[in-house]
Order: C-alpha cells, then structure tokens, then sequence
C-alpha cells in the first residue's frame, strides 16, 4: 500500500503539468490580456503598461511565459494577481480552505443520506419510500446546480433562517469560539445542501441498484439458507459488496463538486475557489487563474487517491503490487 501511494503521489506531477500546459494554451487564446483591457483607461500610461508586460514576461511568447511560471511556481512562485494586486499563493489560501469546506460537508449530506436510503429503498422495493426515492433521485439529477441554488436564496429570503452571502457575519470577530462555528455553520447550511443535492440523487439511485444486484447473487441465497439472519446477510454479505463502487466514484464526485461550486458558489457568494476561478478567467487575471486551476487538479487527482485507499480497505480481493 505504501509503495502503492508513492507511485500515484509521482504520478502526479507528470498529470499536474499536462493540465497547466493546456490551461495556460486554452487561456491564450482567449483575444488580449489583462493589461489590454488598461490601455483605454486614460490614467495608466502606455510606457507604464510596456513596463509591466516585461516585468512579468507578458511580452515573451506564450511557451516562454508558461515555462517561466513553471519554474517559479516550483518554487513556490505562483504570480501576481492583477485584479487584487496581491501575491497569488497568499491569496488563494482562504478561497481553497473555504472550497474544499463546501465540498466536505457536501459530501456528508449526499452520502450520509443516500446511503441510508438507497439501502432501505433496495430492502423494500417497490414500498412507499422506494417509490418517493425514485421521485427524488430523478428530480435532484434534473434540476440544474444554479437553478437549485436560487431556490435557495428565495427559501432563505422568504422564512429568514439562514443568512446569504459570505462565510461569516460582520460582527463575526466578536463572538464566542462557540458563536463562530455557529455562525461558520449557518452560512454554510444552504450552499451545501444546494450542491450535495445532484449527489444525493446519483448515489440514492447508485446505492440502490447495486444493493438489489448484489442481493440476487447464488452466494447470498446461500447465507440464507445455513440460517444467517436476514439483518447479517444485508449489512455483512450485501452492503459491503454493493458499496465498493461507490468508493470509487467518491473520488470523481470531488471533480464534479469543484465544478458545480464555481455556480453555486457566483450565486450563493460563498468566497470559494471556484468563484474566484471564473472571476479570474472573466477579467483574465492569467497567475490567478492558472493558480486556481493547479488548486483544483490537485484536489481532483488527490481525491481519486483517497478513493483508490478506501476501495483497497474495502474490499480485501484487491491487491496493490
């Protein structure tokens, strides 16, 4: 296992670089830059936006640029954001935190309900709660990410019980240890259930059809017939097996929630980094948005790690040489 994680963890870098390439080339294409878009304003000067494109090699040819922040971001160097005027490394810092905040809890609420009801659903099917669960499931995949999101905001709106916008209440500083996680909490209620709900859905349905798949194997017939409980055959015999193909989708999900938090995040104003992702791509704010692309590879690939982990734990049949 251990040689197993050194190799994914080299793996990566090779895949980290091939997506920064093509990011950079895609964002290259894009008409103009950043300083383009200054030359029209009457109070910067033309020299003074020549100077800056060769201070930051804005004037070289787009593979000399990208090759330039390559090497200074192996060493830490990710650039200069022009929209904040900021370092861009320092910056990012809350918008990942407060990223992968959303993603986390989000992955709780879609699990810790699917699960729990794809399970029941599969063990009384075509019940009550397996019907309105096919209901749900088809809904939740149906409705769009910020379609969702601005029903929440009307929700929010309409009965005032979550506040909207931000990660934190202004007098926030002041309170208690107790009072900031409360607050933290309740700001993040709404944007996360908004994005666990497409989850919810897709592994209700996942969880279910696995479940009655596995249920109907000869090996589980014969649980039953040398007198194993109903309650043993289910949990120890037919979720443990049934619930291998979701460990592995749980690594794709945190590539599919970074990319639907860049809407709800817009929508919700929640200071994350897939908002800061499409602000940086709009204004084409190159260094902060290459950073905010690496952010994000590196979560997607860290997370199929996590699952490839989980999945050798679960299931004993699966050895890593």
């Amino acid at each position: 296992m251990t040689r197993f994680i050194l190799r994914r963890v080299f793996q990566l870098l090779p895949l980290v670089i091939g997506i920064t390439f093509l990011s950079f080339a895609i964002m290259k294409l894009a008409p103009g830059d950043y300083l383009s878009q200054m030359q029209g304003n009457p109070s910067v000067s033309p020299e003074t936006i020549i100077r800056l494109r060769h201070q930051y090699g804005l004037d070289k040819p787009w593979l000399v640029q990208y090759w330039l922040w390559l090497v200074n971001a192996c060493h830490g160097n990710f650039g200069y954001s022009f929209e904040y005027k900021a370092n861009v490394f320092d910056m990012i810092k809350p918008f990942v935190g407060a990223t992968i905040l959303l993603s986390v809890t989000s992955s709780f609420i879609s699990y810790g309900i699917a699960l729990p009801a794809g399970i029941y659903a599969a063990t009384h099917r075509g019940g009550v709660v397996d019907r309105i669960s096919t209901v749900v499931a088809a809904a939740g995949v149906s409705i769009p990410a910020f379609f969702a999101a601005i029903l929440a905001l009307l929700f929010a709106h309409v009965t005032g019980w979550f506040p909207v916008g931000g990660m934190t209440s202004n007098d926030h500083d002041t309170m208690s240890t107790l009072g900031k996680f409360w607050d933290v909490a309740r700001h993040l209620i709404l944007p996360a259930f908004v994005l666990g709900i497409r989850g919810v859905s897709v592994v209700l349905r996942q969880m279910r059809g696995n479940l009655l798949e596995v249920l109907s194997e000869n090996y589980i017939m014969a649980a039953r017939a040398r007198g194993l409980s109903e309650r043993m055959v289910i949990w120890k015999h037919g979720v443990r097996n049934a619930i291998n193909p979701l460990v592995t989708l749980f690594g794709s999900d945190l590539g599919a929630l970074l990319a639907g938090a860049a809407l709800v995040e817009k929508v919700m104003a929640w200071p994350g980094l897939g908002r800061l992702l499409l602000q940086a791509v709009q204004s084409k704010d190159l260094y902060l948005a290459m950073a905010s692309f690496v952010m994000g590879a590196v979560m997607l690939i860290l997370g199929n790690l996590v699952a490839d982990i989980l999945l050798a734990i679960t299931d004993p049949r699966i050895k890593y040489s």
